[in-house]
């Protein structure tokens, strides 16, 4: 490229505009880069390009100067400037384009999220004013890893009342949402010499598969009418959901609770009791936690996920002293500290009593959505009406399917082509078999106003064809 200049870099000042240093700079690191200009190719002296380019010449040498610093181009004294060998002259790779996702559907009842239209935003922004003024120039540094004290205050006082967990502020942790509460716990069983850890047969696949890229085994634990089957626990680590199994709907038995404990006291055992939608309970008030039996034994883990918003990546550990310190030097390590503003808006509106105000507000509208569901689905026009189970608590029920009926994969299609979004209960288990079909429903997913059209949208998928 020894003659046309402008054109060969798209330099057409008289058309755009006086060019500058980055311009040129830039439509030179595109020549290079596709090959135009070529490893040894001599550029024209600054004087011969500028007057060509309608440029100022120091404009040039700026553009020369900038990318011979960043490796593009060699310049020595008495001699012409150069492009510089490059490791690669191919072009980068084209990623691979992805398939075009799914459509968001138009009624949604995939389980795992509340209802988002309900979130007290009034009541956030004025907690978030006053964390933001009263926040020290201290606490707009890198933080410590374990979690702000204000949240960790507020956490310690909320959860004894509510959940009936023993914990201090001292013994909790804060994390950036739930994931990484069980990637971190996973990573200090390991430290400590545990090579496998147990969860509820069904539970969550993505929740499994995080301990097994770690390298742990994972092992599944079947659940039947009472709960977890607490005998066939053999790992170093149980993750269990005792107040609402996911994705059954069931309650750990007081019988198997106790038992639980006593393999826990025991040694040899931690227990991780993932409290994801404790506070939701319907035919009674909340269960309290495990944890209040054996606090040096099981991990409680709670989450802002359910009650207000996944976005907030708010998640909270009460874990055994000997634990605090470990947590606290993989939480430093990785830098993977939970945003502060939200810590702190937490703690303001855990402490001005906003938050549970807003919990008793959504206990009360996810009661009456329960009832109206329970109540249309008793009413279905349907040869094999699905049964309700796991209905008593939390922001989701399961529908199991009549055998005789249509599979798992049949109602799916359907709910696709009719825009609903349903979870199978299939997705859930361990191994392929001979399990229950169904259907897991997060009834508190559909926003505000849209809950009884999207109601309406999911009888006329479950009505038999």
């Amino acid at each position: 490229m020894t003659a046309g200049w402008a054109a060969s870099l798209g330099m057409h000042p008289h058309r755009t505009g006086r060019a500058d240093s980055l311009q040129l700079a830039e439509a030179l690191r595109a020549a290079i880069r596709d090959g135009r200009l070529t490893a040894g190719s001599k550029l024209p002296s600054t004087r011969a390009l500028a007057q060509e380019l309608g440029m100022a010449r120091g404009t040039v040498t700026r553009a020369y100067q900038q990318l011979t610093s960043e490796g593009f181009l060699l310049s020595r004294q008495g001699a012409p400037t150069v492009v510089a060998e490059r490791l690669t002259t191919e072009p980068p790779a084209q990623p691979t384009p992805a398939a075009d996702p799914e459509p968001a559907p138009l009624w949604d009842f995939r389980p795992g999220r509340p209802d988002l239209s309900s979130f007290p935003r009034r009541d956030w922004l004025a907690a978030s004013r006053r964390a933001l003024e009263s926040a020290s120039a201290e606490d707009l540094g890198y933080g410590d890893p374990q979690g702000h004290p204000a949240l960790r205050e507020a956490l310690s006082d909320y959860l004894s009342r509510a959940r009936a967990v023993v914990t201090s502020p001292d013994r909790i942790v804060i994390c950036n949402g739930y994931s990484q509460a069980l990637a971190l716990l996973s990573r200090v069983l390991q430290d400590q010499g545990g090579k496998s850890i147990d969860f509820e047969d069904p539970s969550v696949p993505l929740l499994r598969s995080i301990p097994a890229r770690l390298g742990l085994s994972v092992r599944g634990v079947p659940v039947d009418e009472k709960g977890l089957a607490v005998d066939e626990i053999t790992g170093d680590a149980a993750v269990i959901t005792p107040a609402h199994q996911y994705p059954l709907g069931v309650a750990l038995s007081s019988a198997r609770r106790t038992r639980l404990v006593k393999l826990a006291r025991a040694g040899g055992l931690l227990v991780l009791e993932d409290d994801y939608d404790g506070e939701f309970r319907f035919d009674r008030p909340p269960i309290g936690a495990i944890q209040g039996l054996a606090p040096e034994d099981v991990v409680y883990a709670g989450t802002a996920s359910k009650t207000l918003a996944p976005a907030l990546r708010l998640a909270w550990l009460a874990v055994p002293h000997r634990l605090v310190e470990p947590l606290r030097e993989l939480k430093r390590e990785s830098g993977g500290h939970a945003p502060l503003v939200e810590q702190l808006t937490m703690a303001q509106l855990i402490r001005s009593g906003a938050y549970d105000q807003h919990i008793r507000r959504s206990r009360a509208v996810y009661r009456k959505r329960r009832a109206a569901l329970l109540e249309a689905l008793g009413g279905l026009r349907a040869r094999h009406r699905p049964v309700p189970a796991g209905v008593s608590a939390g922001l989701h029920l399961t529908l199991l399917l009549d055998p005789r009926g249509e599979a798992e994969p049949d109602v799916l299609q359907r709910a696709r082509d009719c825009s609903v979004g349903l979870d199978p209960l299939g997705a859930h288990w361990f191994h392929p078999g001979s399990h229950p079909g169904g259907l897991v429903l997060g009834y508190a997913s559909p926003a505000g106003d849209a809950f009884e059209p999207a109601l309406q949208a999911l009888l006329a998928v479950l009505e038999d064809r």
